[in-house]
Parts: structure tokens; C-alpha cells; sequence
């Protein structure tokens, strides 16, 4: 990552280390012989900051730890001194049914933090690169969107226009802050940026006290609360592993420009999931063996905090999704998504304790 001709490993600032990703991230760095500074909310949260400090002991001397919040100025300023390559990582997902005030919970958090980085950018002269973890979820608001695109197909060359803060406020965001973060590169000509907008992020996981929407989507699959059938609803998804490889080869590659959606070509439903677990582990009854119609969902959904215009967007909408950005310019092969899932569920099994 250094590409200066020099032999010293370039220092890469990691924001939300301690997160599904970020952790991935770090340790990925390190492996390839980078100095790493990683900030996290609260170093003394001893479940989520373990394998960061587990790390700092396999690489010594090469990984350090800071507390940052997202909510604060300057919070990332002595994090990020004398870095090269800032990945900003750090932002809450959470899924629809888990927020109960979309811009205190995700609004906020997602596009103050954006501007605390990029401030801390402006006043970091070492910083050249910037890599910005945004979603597909920048790129549509509903599944319904995707209708209106050429083919109906996903591309990066799209910016969601239809979320807001009321629906959908995840996605309303992480658009509002990947914008701010684009004007911000824009203004000025020292250092570039490069979005990163993967989608549901599957594979196994550091640490069982990440709160991320991913995970969480997918612990209610495996305890059970499908068990009766598999409501219809797909998603793009994307492998914890190939995403950190995609901000790696995002900062990296000199070329690398714009924004890159990272993604498997086709979708993934909760019946798919539910299938490639099965194969291996045919004897567990929690997962759903049908899928569900669409009319209980449509009956049902609001007592699970989805609204009727959730369920219209994306309920039996299936689309395909253009990565061929990624393939091409970034070097990503994708993982099978059966391997992601079984990594994932076998994961998450061992974190628990559980057969």
C-alpha cells in the first residue's frame, strides 16, 4: 500500500474497528505487514474489543487502538496522524423493524460522523486516500427502484433518490453522507476517494457482540422465528472477506476510482439460506423447510416493524446486479454463496456454544 518506493509499510487508519467489517479489515492489514490505528467506541467494552487487542499481540508493535465517537469533532484527529489511507467503516446499521428513530439512530450517527472524518481528513496533511464504506443502499432506496433502471439492473451509476429519513432511513443515511463525502473530494486535490457499497454483508464474524444489521438479520433465521416458512424477501449479499479485499484493492490500486458496488451477480432469499444450511446440517428444525406466500407477510409484517410500503418495495422483488466494476478493477473473485452462508452459520454457531 506504501507506493511510494519506500520499504516502510504506509499506516492505514481503520474507523470502527471493532465492527463486523472493520475488524476483518484490520486483521487483513496486518497480515500484509501494515501499521494499522483503529478506532472504537468504548476500548473498555471487553466482548467487542477483544480480537482487537488478541491482534495487537499476534502483530506487536503494529496495530493501535483509539476511542473515537462518531458524534464528536476532532474525535478522529490523533487516530488519524500520519496515516496514508483512511477506510471509514464506522456507521450504525440496523434493520428497519430495530429503529425506532431514524435520524437519532442512524441519520445522525452516519452523516455527523462522515463530516468529523472528512474534517479530520482536511486537517491531516499525511492522508492521500480515503475509502468510504457505503452500501447498495446508496444506489436504490426499494427493491422497487431497480425497476426504473436500464435492464433491471443494479449500477453503481445510480444514486438512490427515494428514501428519507421516515422510510427507509438506513439507506437515507448512508446516501446523504457517501454525497457529502463525494463534495467533500471534490473541493480540494490532495487526496481522492473511493466507495466502497457493498451489499448484505454475510461470513463468519470476530466477535459475537457486533451489532451489525447483517448479523442480527441472520440470528433470526437460525433461532427459529422462520421456522413456519421463509418469507420472500431476497438480497443482494457480499462475503465479509471479499468486501475487506475490495477496500484493500480500493486503496491500493492506483486506478481505482468512483464507486464500486461489491455483490454477487444474483440475489439470495431466506428459503436459499435456509437450503445450503440444511445440506450440512439437514436434523436442525429451527430453519424453514417452505416458503411462506406472500399474503400472511403482507398481514403480519407490521407486527414485526415492517410497514406496508416496505413489504410492497421489496417483498417477491428480485433483480441482477452489475459488479462488474469490481471484477475487473478491483480483482474481486467472489466466494460461492454457499460458502458464505455455511461460514457464516458455523460461526455463529461456535460463538454460542451451540450443535
Amino acid at each position: 500500500m506504501d507506493g511510494s518506493g519506500t520499504t516502510a509499510p504506509a499506516t492505514a487508519l481503520v474507523t470502527g474497528g471493532s465492527g463486523f467489517v472493520g475488524s476483518h479489515l484490520v486483521r487483513r492489514l496486518l497480515e500484509r505487514g501494515n501499521r494499522v490505528h483503529a478506532t472504537v467506541r468504548d476500548a473498555a467494552h471487553t466482548a467487542k474489543v477483544r480480537p482487537l487487542r488478541e491482534m495487537q499481540k499476534s502483530y506487536p508493535g503494529q496495530l493501535t487502538l483509539f476511542e473515537a465517537d462518531l458524534l464528536k469533532d476532532r474525535s478522529f484527529d490523533a487516530a488519524m496522524s500520519d496515516c496514508r489511507v483512511v477506510f471509514h467503516v464506522a456507521s450504525p446499521f440496523l434493520m428497519p423493524e430495530r429503529i425506532r428513530d431514524g435520524r437519532r439512530d442512524v441519520a445522525d450517527p452516519a452523516l455527523l460522523g462522515t463530516r468529523n472524518v472528512l474534517g479530520s481528513v482536511r486537517r491531516t496533511p499525511t492522508v492521500e486516500r480515503l475509502v468510504f464504506t457505503s452500501t447498495v443502499g446508496a444506489v436504490f432506496g426499494d427493491y422497487a427502484d431497480v425497476r426504473a433502471m436500464a435492464d433491471n439492473t443494479l449500477s453503481e451509476r445510480y444514486f438512490n433518490t427515494t428514501s428519507t429519513v421516515e422510510n427507509n432511513p438506513y439507506h437515507y443515511a448512508k446516501t446523504v453522507a457517501e454525497r457529502t463525502a463525494w463534495e467533500a473530494e471534490a473541493a480540494q486535490d490532495r487526496w481522492r476517494m473511493v466507495s466502497v457499497n457493498p451489499g448484505l454483508i454475510l461470513g463468519p464474524s470476530l466477535t459475537p457482540a457486533s451489532e451489525s444489521g447483517s448479523l442480527f438479520l441472520l440470528e433470526e433465521l437460525f433461532k427459529g422465528y422462520f421456522f413456519y416458512g421463509a418469507p420472500d424477501f431476497s438480497f443482494t449479499t457480499a462475503d465479509v472477506r471479499d468486501v475487506t479485499n475490495a477496500h484493500i484493492a480500493a486503496a491500493e490500486h492506483p486506478d481505482a476510482k468512483g464507486r464500486y458496488i461489491v455483490a454477487a451477480e444474483t440475489m439470495t432469499s431466506f428459503h436459499d439460506m435456509s437450503r445450503i444450511i440444511r445440506t450440512r446440517h439437514p436434523r436442525n428444525l429451527r430453519l424453514p423447510r417452505t416458503r411462506l406466500p406472500h399474503w400472511p407477510v403482507r398481514v403480519l409484517g407490521p407486527a414485526f416493524g415492517l410497514t406496508q410500503d416496505y413489504i410492497r418495495g421489496h417483498l417477491g422483488i428480485r433483480f441482477r446486479v452489475d459488479n462488474s466494476r469490481s471484477v475487473h478493477e478491483l480483482g474481486i473473485t467472489y466466494r460461492p454463496i454457499e460458502q458464505t452462508v455455511l461460514d457464516h452459520y458455523e460461526a455463529w454457531q461456535q460463538q454460542r456454544g451451540t450443535n
